[in-house]
C-alpha cells in the first residue's frame, strides 16, 4: 500500500508537468464548482441562521457524496480478482484523479499569460488575465501591481492547488484531497463577507482557514529551504515571513507571500490591504520566472519532506491511506 500510494503520488505529478489541466469538461474539480454554483442560489433566505446552515448542509452533502463515489470506485477497483491488473488500475485512476487536485503547470500557464500581454504593453488584456486567478478588482491596476497580484497569485496558489491537497492525500488519501479541494473551491466562490454570501459561505470560509492552517505555514518554511536551494535571500524570506505573514485578512495565505516577497527582494500590495515586503513595487518577468521556480521546488521538497513520511507513517500505525 506504501508503494502504490507513492506510485500514484509520483504519477500525478508526472502528468501534472508532463500535460497541465485538462478542459472543464473533464476536470472533476470544475464540475464540482458547477455543481455547488446550481445548489448555491436556492440556499439564499430571510434568516441568517437558515443561511448559515444551508452553507453547512452545502459542504457536509457535498464532501460526502465526494468521498462515497471515490469509495465506490475504489471497492470496484478492488473487485478485479487479477492482483497485478487491480493494482496497475488503482494506479492509473488514482494517479490520474490526484492529479486533477493539483495544479503546477496550469498555474505557471496563467502567470506566463499575463506576462506575455504585460510584455506586449497589452495592459488590458493582463488585468483581464490576472482577474482569472485572483479575488482583487483588476480594472485599475497599473503594471506593476498587476505583476505583484501575479506573483502573489502564485505564492497563495502553492498552497490553495497543490500542497494542501497533498498534504491531506498524505493523511486520508484520495478522499481527502478531493474534501479539501470541494472546501477550497466552494471557498473562492461563496466565501466572501458581501451581504449575499456572508451567511451562506461561512462554513466553507472558516473549513478553508482551518483546513490550510498546518499547510500554509509548513509550505512557508518549505519556500525558505527552496530560496536557499535556488540561491535566492533565505535569510530575508525567513524574517519577512515571520514580521509580515499576519499582516494579511486570511489568517492563512500571508506565509507563503510573505515568504517568497522576502526570497524576491520585493514588495507585493494589494491597495487599502496589505503590504508584504521591504523592496519597491517594481517588477519584471525574471521576478515572475522565479516565483514559478519557487512554487516548483517547493512542490517537490514537501512531498518529500512532508507528504511522503506522511504516508509511510500513518500506514504503518494501521492508518491505511485510501487510493
Amino acid at each position: 500500500m506504501i508503494i502504490e500510494s507513492v506510485i500514484i503520488l509520483f504519477f500525478a505529478f508526472a502528468i501534472d508537468f508532463t500535460f497541465g489541466d485538462p478542459k472543464n469538461k473533464f476536470h472533476p474539480t470544475a464540475w464540482i464548482g458547477s455543481f455547488l454554483a446550481k445548489l448555491i442560489p436556492s440556499l439564499k433566505n430571510s434568516s441568517n441562521n437558515l443561511e448559515k446552515l444551508g452553507g453547512i448542509i452545502l459542504i457536509i452533502t457535498s464532501s460526502t457524496i465526494v468521498v462515497s463515489l471515490i469509495t465506490f470506485l475504489n471497492l470496484g477497483i478492488n473487485l478485479i480478482t487479477i492482483d497485478y491488473l487491480s493494482i496497475i488500475i488503482s494506479i492509473i485512476v488514482g494517479g490520474i484523479l490526484l492529479k486533477t487536485t493539483i495544479a503546477i503547470k496550469g498555474m505557471e500557464k496563467h502567470a506566463l499569460a499575463v506576462v506575455t500581454s504585460l510584455e506586449n504593453n497589452n495592459i488590458s488584456a493582463a488585468r483581464d488575465q490576472l482577474s482569472r486567478i485572483v479575488k482583487r478588482n483588476t480594472k485599475d491596476l497599473d503594471k506593476n501591481h498587476v505583476f505583484s497580484g501575479v506573483i502573489e497569485s502564485i505564492s497563495e496558489n502553492t498552497v490553495d492547488g497543490i500542497t494542501g491537497p497533498l498534504f491531506y492525500f498524505g493523511i486520508f488519501g484520495l478522499p481527502g484531497a478531493f474534501v479539501y479541494r470541494l472546501v477550497n473551491t466552494a471557498d473562492s466562490m461563496i466565501g466572501y463577507k458581501t451581504n449575499f454570501f456572508k451567511n451562506i459561505g461561512w462554513f466553507a470560509a472558516n473549513c478553508d482557514k482551518i483546513l490550510n492552517y498546518l499547510p500554509s505555514r509548513i509550505t512557508g518554511l518549505i519556500m525558505i529551504l527552496s530560496a536557499m536551494l535556488l540561491r535566492k535571500d533565505w535569510r530575508k524570506s525567513f524574517q519577512i515571513m515571520i514580521r509580515d505573514a499576519t499582516k494579511t485578512e486570511s489568517p492563512n495565505a500571508g506565509y507563503p507571500m510573505a515568504a517568497i516577497a522576502g526570497a524576491l527582494g520585493t514588495r507585493f500590495e494589494k491597495i487599502d490591504h496589505y503590504s508584504l515586503g521591504d523592496g519597491k513595487i517594481i517588477f519584471n518577468e525574471k521576478h515572475v520566472k522565479s516565483a514559478i521556480s519557487l512554487m516548483k521546488v517547493t512542490s517537490i521538497i514537501f512531498c518529500s519532506l512532508v507528504v511522503l513520511p506522511l504516508i509511510v507513517l500513518l500506514t504503518s500505525l494501521g492508518w491505511w491511506v485510501h487510493a
